[in-house]
């Protein structure tokens, strides 16, 4: 057993983290910059150090983190998602201080975090894989030979890392050149590499993952998979498990694959696998794997009734998982919404500031993560998540009939969020079908009022009674 555990990480899976520990009797360690000083973490955890200095270099720091960790007495650190959680450098560094990294090998951080190489590997295994070029490509004269030999429309993405950074589409030669060097230069800013690779753009696909598990004895089960096909710009919006129009025939092929092909190259620790699937054809691709801990794990927890991060603590210390695929049982529906710090209204720009009011939703079915309150100042320096709003209901009716009414319940003030954006999407009866693809907020955004979503406000409501009643009096 784990007696600590540093969380090198911050916001709202610092915090989520800090729980699996608590319910564990592991204690917990948070770190922090001079920018998180009054963030909820912090004041949960039971020991809290500040790394002084930039405030996002404190969460990139890791032989600071790592000696931090070691002078502390701490026996475990867990990455979290994001900033280190998929540097298998970290990983490394964490083992050769004798510090346990809560995650898998480096090994497979390594493989899986070079998109082509995992490609590679996966068609190995007998996945299948969108056509495209084999190795990273520094630039667009190779990309275009590529591009011929699939054929436009085409993506480029990064061969270095996620969340849609670099990732561009491509329809005809004349864009390639304007569009591999804003790409490359993208992808070289956020990951250090700016190598691109070419595969070929399928048409509206949906946008399905698929949550694997796996011990250090050679177990592998999976989880189920979520339709993440609600995104902007390649950042995913909504999440829900599971796909309430996937055939039972693509689902439980997806599934096995990806457990057989886990369990063949050993992986242990959470993982998610990702594909794009056009129902139409019935076929599937792999595009990438993610080696952590995901977003929004929180749904699938909610249909299992898994708790993935202490399973992963757990599968750490050396225990087996303590179930086998026969035993999870999947029930009923479950939905994220992300709640981000952002204007519709000003093409969805970032909006750090100080929340002046914070009512969040509740009742039956309704769960929340969020590392922020009333008089919290947002900073500017992060990711501009601050909540994630989950629910659960056994149909897919009641879900969408749940998660209407949560989030028309929840209320933020003082800086603009994207709650009105999730308001829209809940009501519109395309997505209510559940026969979308990863294009829907692309067509569907320009359709959308946010200035009427604003007036139906409760708050907005309530003042607008009370001037009325103050007028009225002659108060």
């Amino acid at each position: 057993m784990f007696r600590k555990i540093l969380i090198a990480n911050r916001g709202e899976v610092a915090l989520r983290i800090i729980r699996a520990c608590e319910e564990l009797g592991i204690k917990s360690v948070a770190i922090y910059s001079e920018a998180d000083a009054k963030s909820l973490y912090v004041k949960k955890a039971d020991e809290a150090y500040l790394i002084p200095g930039d405030p996002i270099r404190a969460y990139l720091d890791y032989v600071r983190i790592v000696d931090l960790a070691k002078s502390v007495g701490a026996d475990a650190i867990h990455p979290g998602y994001g900033f280190l959680a998929e540097n298998a450098d970290f990983a490394r560094y964490c083992i050769s201080k004798g510090i346990t990294f809560i995650g898998p090998s480096p090994e497979h951080i390594e493989l899986f975090g070079d998109k082509v190489k995992a490609k590679r590997k996966m068609a190995e295994l007998g996945i299948p894989t969108i056509p495209g070029s084999p190795e990273p490509l520094k630039n667009y004269e190779d990309a275009l030979h590529y591009a011929r030999e699939i054929g436009f429309p085409v993506i480029l993405k990064s061969a270095y890392g996620g969340g849609g950074r670099g990732m561009r589409v491509v329809r005809s030669e004349e864009e390639l050149p304007r569009l591999f060097e804003s790409g490359y230069r993208e992808a070289e800013t956020f990951f250090g590499k700016g190598d691109l690779f070419v595969e070929k753009y399928l048409d509206n696909p949906k946008h399905i993952e698929v949550q694997i598990i796996g011990d250090k004895y050679g177990n592998v089960v999976h989880l189920g998979e979520r339709d993440c096909s609600v995104q902007r710009k390649h950042q995913k919006i909504i999440e829900i498990t599971p796909c309430p129009v996937l055939p039972n025939s693509i689902r439980n092929k997806m599934l096995g694959l990806s457990v057989r092909a886990m369990m063949q190259v050993g992986y242990e620790s959470a993982g998610t696998l990702e594909f794009l699937v056009d129902l139409k054809t019935g076929q599937f691709y792999f595009i990438e794997m993610n080696t952590r801990l995901q977003v929004e794990h929180t749904i699938t927890e909610m249909v299992t009734g898994i708790d993935i991060v202490e399973t992963m603590i757990r599968v750490a210390m050396g225990e087996p998982l303590p179930f086998t695929q026969n035993e999870i049982t999947f029930r009923g529906y479950a939905m994220e919404f992300r709640i981000n710090a952002e204007d519709p209204r000003r093409n969805f720009a970032p909006a750090p500031g100080k929340i002046t009011a914070y009512y969040s939703p509740g009742g039956p079915g309704v769960r929340m993560d969020a590392g922020v309150y009333k008089d919290y100042v947002i900073p500017p320096y992060y990711d501009s998540m601050i909540a994630k709003l989950s629910v659960w209901a056994l149909t897919w009716e009641r879900l969408l009939a749940r998660g209407k009414r949560a989030i028309d319940e929840f209320i933020v003030r003082g800086v603009p969020t994207n709650i009105p954006l999730h308001r829209q999407i809940i009501r519109d009866p395309d997505f209510r079908s559940g026969y979308f693809g990863i294009r829907f907020l692309e067509e569907k955004l320009p359709t959308y009022n946010f200035e009427i979503e604003g007036e139906r406000d409760p708050e907005n409501i309530a003042l607008a009674i009370s001037a009325a009643i103050a007028a009225y009096y002659g108060l």
